[in-house]
């Protein structure tokens, strides 16, 4: 089952599913979440992932900045974009997120993760831009959607990854 806004909005009162967020009514969808631009970086260098997780290795990034007015210019490449917003994935939850349609109809896209029930943190997806000719992203740009699913049974495990706390200061 997917959560509706008014499930998504009782949850983020009673277990702060979500916070950070700029505008509680805007960002609130009939079956969603927008998520907004805070940061975009590029990545600095290559990394490796295996098995185990005993060799991974994840790039350096380096942030660009947005000009006086809010506003970055990107050209056609591959990107970390890091959201306002911090998720607290609840034991019976996980989260899809997918870029908004508006980006998909500049030439640029998400590609995300599933969030894991017990994830919490200041989410990092890679942004691809297609468009040769670039694109524009003003800061707190709604640019990603996501979507709640209730699983059928309560996770017995919950996520207890490197990314668990990301980016809370």
């Amino acid at each position: 089952m997917i959560l509706s806004d008014k499930e998504i909005k009782k949850l983020i009162a009673e277990k702060k599913l979500i916070d950070g967020y700029l505008d509680l009514d805007k960002q609130t969808q009939p079956a969603g979440f927008d998520f907004t631009l805070s940061k975009v970086f590029k990545i600095k260098g290559s990394g490796s992932v295996d098995f185990s997780n005993e060799e991974r290795v994840i790039p350096q990034r380096e942030e660009i900045p947005f000009d006086e007015s809010g506003w970055l210019s990107l050209k056609k490449g591959s990107y970390l974009v890091m959201f306002n917003e911090i998720v607290n994935i609840p034991e019976d939850l996980i989260m899809i997120v997918k870029p908004r349609s508006s980006l998909l109809r500049m030439g640029a896209t998400l590609q995300t993760a599933f969030w894991d029930p017990g994830y919490s943190g200041r989410s990092v997806c890679l942004l691809v831009v297609l468009n040769e000719h670039g694109i524009r992203l003003k800061k707190d740009a709604r640019i990603a959607q996501g979507v709640f699913v209730k699983l059928f049974n309560k996770a017995t495990t919950l996520y207890q990854g490197i990314y668990k706390g990301e980016n809370i200061e």
